[in-house]
């Protein structure tokens, strides 16, 4: 049988401190006491006996060995030991070290994506040079239904801003509405949004010139082109002094080319600019009436004000520019009391208006993502601590020694957070790693165009700012609770964690997952949301039609020579052109009369012009009366109106009732209503339907062809007959096209870009929160492995024992799932107030997110608990 031994790393522990000439003398006397104590005590109780001896000896020499070096150098070998044994402890613990590396670098990911998207959101428009000087004209009204606010201006208010209030602003700047149009160069054609805008336009936007200058504008014939448009109609060649013709109708010449304006900027889509008077000067309708009318609202109106202005001042100087204008003729407009103010370009974005007040959706968006953000990171901070002090009883005997031999608790601390830093320095360089992989799709997700700033220093400057927070946040408890164990009862082993020690670690993990569960019931709540209105009785046929847009003027005056060619085709069973798709009421107008109408009738109606076959091309639906029909010419004189309308109106027997309409000056104008139909959702889908009414003569005309695919013929089949068709009668336009069901979609956009962001988050604050369960899991089977084994000597079964090791988890989600139902019922009830269209929130949504939580739960711990049951007790106990 072999001899008892001391612990060899002791004898190498005393040979470094101790003096040479009482290294033997010691050495014995302390062999001859743990010989004493084996024959006594046992070997075990020998060694601890032993090992405190040498630590009692060598003390003062350790401490005599700190005063001896210098101070610098002292710290810097402190600070490279602190991260060696840092270090050591991550390779020595390959699991709990891959667990925590994940977690973070996770949680680290999420924050570092949502913080580039918080950033991408407050520097919208910020391209901009002059962005503290800019604002928009805005126009707010008083009426019966309460403020409104007009982004839409007359064409009078700008000449009266730049002839009396020129003193405010450095420049003014008049645009038209952003809409499509076609550009052709040669034989290459292109669709863009463009704008016509002032001459000062591409200055006061400091808009980036590839070629040419900011002067560009000033030729009335000219054009400014986006760097990819330039590149579509003209390769990588110069394009200076070529010629484009807009819509196959106006010649102009090429005198600049501008980098395209970043996607988080409001003139983002401004693909092409030209002059605005080049604009008035080939609209004869704005010439002869529009510029002294100050009830025609259709230019939009920016300012970039003098240094020695500021925003306050310059709108109480141009509050009555309108007020003042209105005379007699324009009386009821007067009795709205329109106020003229400048909304800054910093509050376009976040701080924009909706029904005449503020809207705080935006802000409030960036505001909830941001601590969902945080949210994340701190669970994985959660998963740190847990198993950090999960292993508390492991690291005791490393804190007892080095209490003895003489260090400060200040340096155990610090020894502590550089395990800590040393963690969060690997998990954020994984985390870039993570970021850069998923960007792509969470650019696609949010609509954004995010890149990581590797050359910003700034970016650089937060991220170890980023990484010294979550390093303190994590490395804190642990830090604060391995330093205070006693070394006399660590090294005596009387140290226990005590029965009340795991609280924390619990409390935490009901922390992780009262987060994780509220997350997945607002997603769930989200989606049911979504579901609800897209199930919402839409009042017309979205499914194999197709939309046109009218781009230019080749379009006009064809529609019975397309039609027929369409459906000679048999790929097409009807065709119609209206004002506008079925999914956005165009035109809002008032001067309306009818029997019964009350002075409170004030409100505008949406009155659409269509051709007779849009009902049939679009599958409307009718309660009273008849469509519209091509063979009567009284049609003509008809109207068909939704059932909105009919109630706002108050008509009992809509049919055959007279409807007038004066236009601005124009005489009045009678309609016979012929028909009533369901209401149709043109808008958004979480609001009431407008009373709308359609006519097929009216103000204004068709911008929209809209094309019912044949059902028995496929889209990938039709869509090449369609566009030989147009390409023989409008050559002149590119063929481009939308589905009507795709552009309904886009309504949804917004609420479903919320709930990816939320289920995005939810699986990963899960993903993070079982990987926390499942390193805890694993050590509360390996601190229990002898209870295991004897219990299952005594003839506990596997289910038994999985049962025993599962069912603090399951109690710890129960109680996440009811701390967890509240904040999320509140917090969604209040996001469900800004729908007057919404669901219920169900009961079945809470059940199946805390099912789904216990699931999840006990798929995790199962592993580990299985495991240890299946575990030979024989190998287990041996040691005892």
């Amino acid at each position: 049988m072999q001899k008892p031994t001391p612990p060899r790393w002791a004898d190498r522990l005393l040979e470094w401190f101790c003096a040479p000439h009482l290294l033997e003398e010691v050495q014995g006397d302390l062999y001859e006491r743990f010989e004493k104590n084996v024959r006594v005590f046992g070997e075990k109780t020998a060694s601890r006996e032993y090992i405190i001896g040498v630590l009692s000896f060598i003390r003062p020499f350790a401490l005599k060995r700190q005063t001896e070096v210098s101070p610098s150098l002292y710290h810097k070998i402190m600070i490279s030991n602190y991260f060696k044994i840092a270090f050591r402890n991550l390779l020595k613990y390959k699991g709990y070290s891959f667990i925590n590396i994940l977690g973070l670098a996770t949680g680290m990911a999420v924050a570092m994506l949502i913080g580039l998207w918080i950033y991408d959101e407050f520097s919208f428009n910020k391209n901009h040079q002059n962005y503290d000087k800019i604002a928009q004209v805005r126009i707010r009204e008083v009426d019966e239904d309460g403020v409104g606010i007009s982004t839409s201006m007359q064409y009078p208010l700008l000449t009266e801003l730049q002839t009396n209030h020129q003193a405010n602003f450095k420049h003014i700047m008049a645009t038209s509405w952003n809409v499509d149009n076609i550009l052709t160069a040669g034989e290459n054609k292109v669709a863009r949004k463009g704008l016509f805008m002032s001459a000062s336009a591409p200055e006061m936007l400091t808009l980036k010139m590839q070629y040419g200058t900011w002067d560009g504008l000033k030729d009335l014939n000219s054009i400014m082109l986006s760097a990819s448009t330039s590149q579509a109609l003209f390769g990588d060649s110069n394009p200076i002094n070529q010629v484009v013709k807009i819509n196959n109708e106006i010649n102009v010449k090429v005198t600049g080319v501008y980098e395209d304006i970043p996607l988080n900027a409001q003139f983002n889509e401004v693909k092409f600019i030209s002059p605005f008077d080049l604009w008035v000067a080939q609209n004869k309708w704005i010439r002869e009436r529009a510029t002294t009318d100050w009830d025609n609202h259709f230019i939009k109106i920016y300012a970039q004000l003098n240094d020695k202005t500021d925003f306050a001042q310059a709108s109480a100087n141009i509050k009555n520019a309108v007020l003042n204008n209105l005379g007699e003729a324009f009386k009821e407009q007067a009795e709205r009391k329109p106020e003229v103010f400048l909304l800054p370009m910093s509050d376009w974005h976040l701080y924009n208006y909706k029904y005449g007040q503020v809207d705080p959706e935006p802000l409030r968006m960036v505001w909830l993502i941001s601590i969902i953000g945080a949210f994340v990171l701190l669970l994985a901070c959660i998963n740190f601590m847990n198993l950090s002090t999960a292993r508390s009883e492991k690291r005791a005997k490393e804190v007892g020694v080095r209490k003895a031999i003489g260090s400060m608790r200040v340096q155990l601390i610090w020894q502590f957070f550089s395990e800590s830093f040393l963690v969060v320095v690997f998990a954020f360089f994984l985390s870039l790693l993570f970021v850069l992989l998923g960007l792509g799709w969470f650019n696609q997700l949010a609509a954004k165009e995010m890149m990581v700033p590797f050359t910003n220093p700034y970016f650089w400057l937060i991220s170890a700012g980023f990484i010294l927070l979550t390093g303190l946040l994590a490395g804190s408890y642990p830090a604060l609770y391995l330093s205070s164990f006693q070394p006399v009862k660590v090294l005596k082993g009387t140290f226990r964690v005590g029965r009340f020690a795991s609280v924390p670690r619990k409390v935490l993990v009901v922390v992780q997952f009262t987060v994780s569960v509220t997350l997945i019931i607002g997603t769930l709540i989200v989606f049911k949301q979504i579901q609800f209105a897209k199930n919402r009785p839409v009042g017309y046929t979205r499914e194999g039609v197709i939309l046109i847009g009218m781009k230019s003027g080749d379009f006009y005056g064809k529609h019975d020579l397309l039609r027929n060619e369409l459906m000679s085709t048999g790929a097409v069973v009807e065709m119609s052109e209206s004002m506008g798709a079925p999914t956005g009421i165009w035109s809002n107008n008032d001067g309306l009369e009818w029997k019964g109408k009350t002075e409170d009738k004030t409100e505008s109606l949406g009155t659409l012009v269509v051709t007779p076959e849009y009902g049939k091309t679009i599958g409307w639906q009718f309660v009273q009366g008849r469509d519209f029909k091509r063979e009567l010419a009284s049609d003509s004189s008809g109207m068909v109106v939704n059932e909105a309308a009919v109630k706002y109106m108050g008509l009992t027997n809509p049919i055959g009732e007279d409807v007038s309409w004066k236009f601005q000056k124009r005489d009045r104008v009678h309609y016979k209503i012929l028909g009533v139909i369901k209401d149709m959702v043109m808008e958004s889908p979480y609001e009431p339907t407008s009373p709308v009414i359609f006519m097929i003569k009216g103000h204004g005309g068709p911008n929209t062809i809209n094309i019912k695919i044949n059902p028995a013929v496929s889209a990938s089949e039709a869509l090449p007959k369609i566009e030989a068709v147009f390409k023989k009668l409008v050559p002149t336009a590119p063929f481009e096209y939308k589905f009507l069901d795709e552009e309904y979609a886009k309504k949804f956009a917004a609420e479903e870009r919320i709930g990816q962001l939320a289920n995005f988050c939810a699986i990963l604050a899960i993903f993070i929160s079982c990987l926390g369960l499942f390193g805890l899991a694993s050590f509360v089977a390996e601190q229990r492995i002898k209870e295991i084994g004897i219990r299952k000597i005594l003839g506990a079964s596997v289910s038994n024992l999985w049962a025993l090791l599962s069912k603090d988890f399951v109690l710890i989600v129960i109680i996440s799932l009811f701390i967890a139902s509240p904040i999320a019922y509140y917090f969604m009830s209040q996001w469900m107030k800004k729908y007057i269209y919404h669901t219920e929130i169900s009961w079945w949504i809470f059940a199946l997110a805390g099912i789904g939580a216990m699931a999840i739960t006990v798929l995790t711990v199962s592993y580990q608990a299985i495991k240890a049951a299946l575990m030979n007790p024989v190998k287990t106990l041996k040691t005892e």
